[in-house]
């Protein structure tokens, strides 16, 4: 099947950095600002914001691999952005450049590849590997 996906499409993703947002909440360390995963979260979240509307019924992009810097720390309370822009299409496996933002600098930066599932036979196969 061909997908109409072109490099340059690019979606954003916000979020307010709450309690459950840090790292002490998160297990990921023990300092109270953004946690690493969190920010990584939201990046895949601009990434999958970028290609999804353009997948047809019954397909769904899954994460394949991530290459981040956490480059700076967040406090609680500070709008955060991750942006997403598709560079490089290869047949279903999707590669994007991804940053994030707070309200003063860049906080993130990184490579991100994703990769294009028809639906129903990723479900069939995780359901039939639960199975065992």
């Amino acid at each position: 099947m061909e997908f109409n996906m072109k490099p340059g499409l690019s979606a954003t993703a916000e979020r307010i950095v709450g309690e459950a947002d840090t790292a002490v909440s998160f297990g990921s360390g023990g300092v109270r600002v953004f946690a690493t995963p969190m920010m990584i979260a939201l990046m895949e979240n601009s990434a999958l914001r970028a290609v999804d509307p353009f997948l047809p019924e019954g397909f769904a992009t899954v994460g394949l691999s991530l290459d981040v810097k956490h480059l700076a720390a967040t406090p609680v309370g500070m709008r955060v952005r991750a942006e997403a822009e598709l560079l490089k299409v290869e047949g279903k496996k999707l590669t994007f450049r991804i940053e994030a933002f707070d309200e003063v600098e860049k906080i993130g930066e990184g490579i991100h590849e994703r990769y294009i599932i028809e639906l129903s036979k990723f479900l069939s196969r995780t359901a039939a590997k639960g199975a065992i």
